[in-house]
C-alpha cells in the first residue's frame, strides 16, 4: 500500500510538470528534417572536434549535451540524402538551437553508402559475438524483456509458466547464473523475485545488448557463457510515456516512464510498471481424482493457484549536465510481488495453498563523468537490497488437479513452511577507462558484492540459522587494453581476478583472461573471433539453495570454460531498395566443474551438483531483409551440440566405474530451435503521420531429451514445438497515440519448458499507449 501511494503522488507531481520544464547546460539542440518538412528519425549528428555523436529520435529531434562554448563545426547525416556541414556558434550556459532540412541525393548511385549509424548498429560492429535489439520498437507490445530476448540467435527463454513464473535464459548452451544480467552495466545480481526480466516491460529499456561468450571487460562480472545488459539511456529530456495492456487469462500490465529537467540540470525521473495475470490457462495432464482414485491420462484441466502480481517504481533524483558530473543521481527502486505455486519441478505434483510474497526496497547511487581529465571517462555505481521474501505453505491439506482437496498433517507433500527472510545484496562497481590516443585505450573494472541471508521458519527451526550461516562476499577485478582503427580492425585484450569468501568453505581465487578481435573485409563485412578462459565462483542460491524448489550444495566446485567464437557480419544493398544482413558464428566450449541441476530423491526439488566436463559445439545464423520501409523479415536458427565429458562415477559400493551417460547429450537442454518473423509497414494511413504495421511471429524447437539418452526405459523427450504469434499497431498523430492487438500461439500448440511445465495457450492482448515528448517546446 505503501508502495502504490508514492507512485501516485511521483505520478501527480511528474505529470504536473512535465508540461513547461525548460532545457539545460550548454548543449545543441534541434530538429532534422527533410525538405518537405518530415521528420528524419535515425539521422547522424555529429562534430568534428568530437569522436561521438548522437542520432535523431522518432520525432527527428536530437540533443548534444556538454559542449564548451564557441564555434563547433557539425556534420548531418541521413542515408539518401545530402550530408550537410554548418559551422554553430555554442552559447555558454544555454541551449543552443540549429535545424536543419536535409536535402536528397541528386546523383543516381548502384549502391548506397550508410554514412550514420544507430547506436544499436554501433553495438554490433564491435569485436565481440554481440547483438543488439532496438527496444524502441517494440514499444507498442506487450512483451516483456524475456519475450524480446527469446528471438535472437543463440537465444531461449525457458519459463515454468505464465506471467511471473520462473524463468531460465539459455545462451548457447549455457543457461542460469553462467549468463550475467545488467541494468546500465550494473549487475543485477542482487535485485530480488520483485525485479526480474521476466516481470520488467519493454518499455523500460533503449536497447537490449546479449554478449555471447567473451564479455566485455566494463560489465565486471564472472559470467561464464555470456551477458545481458539492458541499457534504459536517457532518451527525453522532459517526456511522458505511458501504456496500458489487457489480455486472456486476465492479464494487465501497466507501465508509466517519465522525466522532468530544468534548466539548471536538476532532474527528476520515474520509471513505474505493474503486472497481474490468473495464469489461469488450460493445461493437458494426467489426473487422478484424490478421493475416488479414478484416473484419467490427457484430462484437460484449469490450472486454478497460480496469480501472480507485482508493482515496482523506480525513482532517481539528481543533476545533469554540471562540470563535477555529466550524472550524479540518487535513487531508490520499491516493488512487491505476490506469486502463487501451482506444481512443483514437475507436473505430476500439484499445490493449492503454496505462495510467496516478496518485496525490494533498494537504495542506489550513479555517478557518470566524460573527461574527468582528459581522457579519463569514470563511472561509481552503488546500491543495497534491504527486501524481504517470504515463502508460505501452511495448509494441512493436499490436491489434485481438479481443485479437490483432502486434509492431511503433513500438508501438502513437501513440509509445510511459514518462513521469512531476507537476502539482502550489496553492491559496488567503478569503471574507469582512459584514452591513450586517438586509438588505444586501457580500461580498468572492479565489482564488490556482498551476500547475506538471515531469517526464521515457524515448522523449522534451524532454518538459516545452522552452523555455517548463508554468507558470502565476492570481488571481481578487471583490466582491458584496445587498439580500434574505426571502421577496419579492433582488438581488445583483458584479464580477470575473482576472489570469494564463504564461512565454513575454502575461499576461492581465479584468474581468467581473453581476447576479442574484428576486421573489417569491406564497410559491410566484418570479420570477429574471441577466446575467453573464464571462470564462474558458485552462487548464492547454488550453495545455500533457493528455499523453494532447489536445494544447496556447499560442495559444489568454481565452473571454468574454455570458450570460443568465431562468425562474420555481411550486409549489402541491393539495387537500391532491397537490402540484406547475414549474421553467422560457430562457438566451441569445454567446461570443467559444470555445475547442473538433477531432481532430488523425491522428484519434489532440484539439486545442484558437478560434472568433470561438458562439450559444446554449435553454430547460429540470422539473416533479415527489408524493402524500402515498406517490408521487413528475418529469420534466427540455432544448434548446440552439448555432451556430458563425465567418464568415470562411482557406484553404489564406491568402485570407480565407466559412466552409463558419458558422451549423452545433456538432458532437458534444447539443441535446435530458431525464430522468424515478417512485418509490413503502412505510412500516412487515414491521415499524414498514421502508421499502421503488421507483424507475424514464429517459434520453433525441436523435440529434445527430458533424461539422459542411454537410461533406456526413461527416455522420455519433450516434443517439437511451434508457436505462431500475429500483432497489428496502429500509430496515429506521430506516434503519440498508439493501439496494439496481439495474438499469440495462434494455433493453440502445447509448448513446454522446464521438465515440460506446460505454458499458456492461445492469448489475445490489447494494448493501449501514450507518448508525449516536450523537448520540441
Amino acid at each position: 500500500m505503501q508502495i502504490n501511494k508514492i507512485l501516485h503522488v511521483g505520478l501527480l507531481c511528474l505529470l504536473t510538470y512535465c508540461g513547461w520544464a525548460q532545457q539545460t547546460g550548454s548543449s545543441l539542440i534541434g530538429t532534422i528534417r527533410t525538405a518537405e518538412g518530415q521528420p528524419l528519425p535515425g539521422a547522424s549528428i555529429s562534430l568534428t572536434d568530437r569522436s561521438s555523436g548522437t542520432f535523431a529520435d522518432p520525432q527527428g529531434t536530437y540533443r548534444l549535451e556538454n559542449l564548451s562554448a564557441g564555434k563547433h563545426t557539425v556534420v548531418v547525416s541521413f542515408v539518401g540524402y545530402q550530408k550537410t556541414s554548418r559551422v554553430v556558434h555554442v552559447h555558454e550556459g544555454k541551449p543552443t538551437r540549429m535545424d536543419v532540412n536535409l536535402q536528397p541525393e541528386s546523383n543516381e548511385l548502384d549502391a548506397v553508402t550508410v554514412i550514420g549509424r544507430t547506436e544499436v548498429q554501433e553495438v554490433n560492429r564491435q569485436s565481440f559475438n554481440v547483438t543488439a535489439i532496438d527496444a524502441k520498437q517494440l514499444y507498442n507490445s506487450t512483451l516483456d524483456l524475456s519475450s524480446a530476448l527469446d528471438r535472437v540467435s543463440g537465444v531461449r527463454v525457458r519459463e515454468s509458466g505464465g506471467v511471473g513464473s520462473n524463468f531460465n535464459l539459455s545462451l548457447n548452451g549455457f543457461s542460469g547464473n553462467r549468463i550475467r544480467y545488467f541494468i546500465d552495466g550494473v549487475p543485477m545480481d542482487n535485485f530480488g523475485s520483485s525485479f526480474q526480466i521476466n516481470n520488467i516491460p519493454i518499455n523500460t529499456a533503449e536497447r537490449l545488448e546479449v554478449y555471447k561468450g567473451v564479455v566485455p571487460i566494463w560489465l565486471g562480472s564472472d559470467a561464464l557463457g555470456g551477458a545481458i545488459n539492458i541499457v534504459t539511456g536517457d532518451r527525453f529530456r522532459n517526456y511522458v510515456d505511458a501504456s496500458y495492456s489487457y489480455g486472456s487469462f486476465n492479464t494487465h500490465r501497466s507501465v508509466v516512464n517519465t522525466a522532468f529537467t530544468t534548466k539548471s540540470g536538476f532532474t527528476i525521473r520515474l520509471n513505474a510498471f505493474q503486472n497481474y495475470s490468473d495464469n489461469n490457462y488450460k493445461v493437458t495432464v494426467d489426473a487422478a481424482d484424490i478421493y475416488t482414485g479414478a484416473y484419467k491420462p490427457n484430462a484437460v484441466v484449469r490450472r486454478f493457484h497460480d496469480t501472480y502480481h507485482n508493482e515496482t517504481v523506480i525513482a532517481n533524483v539528481g543533476v545533469v549536465g554540471k562540470k563535477f558530473a555529466d550524472q550524479l543521481l540518487l535513487g531508490i527502486t520499491l516493488g512487491k510481488n505476490y506469486k502463487e505455486l501451482q506444481t512443483g519441478a514437475r507436473m505430476v505434483a500439484v499445490f493449492g495453498g503454496w505462495h510467496r510474497r516478496g518485496n525490494i526496497v533498494m537504495p542506489t547511487v550513479k555517478y557518470r563523468k566524460t573527461n574527468l581529465i582528459k581522457g579519463l571517462d569514470v563511472t561509481l555505481n552503488a546500491n543495497y537490497n534491504l527486501g524481504k521474501e517470504r515463502n508460505i505453505d501452511t495448509l494441512s491439506a493436499r490436491f489434485d488437479w481438479y481443485g479437490n482437496s483432502k486434509p492431511n498433517p503433513n500438508g501438502e507433500g513437501r513440509g509445510r513452511s511459514l518462513s521469512t527472510y531476507g537476502n539482502n545484496n550489496g553492491l559496488l562497481t567503478a569503471t574507469a577507462n582512459y584514452k591513450l590516443s586517438d586509438r588505444q585505450a586501457i580500461a580498468l573494472s572492479n565489482v564488490f558484492s556482498t551476500f547475506y541471508r538471515k531469517g526464521t521458519d515457524v515448522f523449522n527451526e534451524s532454518f538459516t540459522q545452522g552452523d555455517i550461516r548463508p554468507r558470502l562476499n565476492k570481488n571481481v577485478l578487471g583490466v582491458g587494453y584496445t587498439y580500434d582503427v574505426k571502421d577496419k580492425w579492433s582488438t581488445s585484450i583483458f584479464g580477470k581476478y575473482l576472489y570469494q569468501k564463504t564461512p565454513g568453505q575454502t575461499t576461492f581465487r581465479k584468474f581468467g583472461y581473453g581476447v576479442a578481435t574484428s576486421y573489417f573485409l569491406t564497410p559491410g563485412f566484418q570479420l570477429k573471433a574471441s577466446y575467453e578462459q573464464a571462470n564462474r565462483l558458485p552462487e548464492a542460491n547454488e550453495l545455500f539453495g533457493d528455499v523453494e524448489l532447489v536445494q544447496g550444495n556447499l560442495s559444489l566446485k568454481p565452473e571454468q570454460s574454455q570458450n570460443i567464437n568465431v562468425g562474420f557480419t555481411y550486409s549489402f544493398v541491393a539495387k537500391e531498395d532491397h537490402r540484406f544482413l547475414i549474421n553467422a558464428n560457430a562457438i566451441y566450449r569445454y567446461s570443467d566443474n559444470y555445475i547442473y541441476s538433477r531432481f532430488n530423491q523425491n522428484q519434489s526439488a532440484l539439486v545442484l551438483d558437478n560434472l568433470d566436463g561438458v562439450f559444446t559445439l554449435g553454430g547460429e545464423g540470422e539473416i533479415r531483409y527489408s524493402y524500402k520501409r515498406f517490408l521487413s523479415a528475418g529469420a534466427t536458427l540455432t544448434y548446440q551440440k552439448l555432451e556430458n565429458r563425465q567418464q568415470y562415477v562411482f557406484d553404489s559400493n564406491g568402485n570407480r566405474v565407466l559412466s552409463p551417460v558419458y558422451k549423452d547429450q545433456m538432458p532437458n537442454i534444447p539443441y535446435f530451435f530458431g525464430n522468424a518473423d515478417a512485418s509490413l509497414t503502412l505510412r500516412d494511413l487515414g491521415q499524414k503521420g498514421n502508421v499502421l504495421n503488421i507483424g507475424y511471429n514464429l517459434l520453433y524447437v525441436h523435440a529434445f531429451w527430458l533424461y539422459w539418452p542411454s537410461r533406456g526405459g526413461d527416455k522420455l523427450s519433450i516434443p517439437r514445438q511451434v508457436s505462431h504469434d500475429l500483432n497489428a499497431v496502429y500509430s496515429l498523430k506521430n506516434g503519440k497515440y498508439n493501439i496494439g492487438l496481439e495474438a499469440r500461439n495462434i494455433t493453440d500448440n502445447l509448448l513446454y519448458d522446464n521438465f515440460s511445465l506446460q505454458k499458456p495457450g492461445r492469448g489475445f492482448y490489447l494494448n493501449f499507449r501514450y507518448f508525449f515528448n516536450s523537448f520540441n517546446i
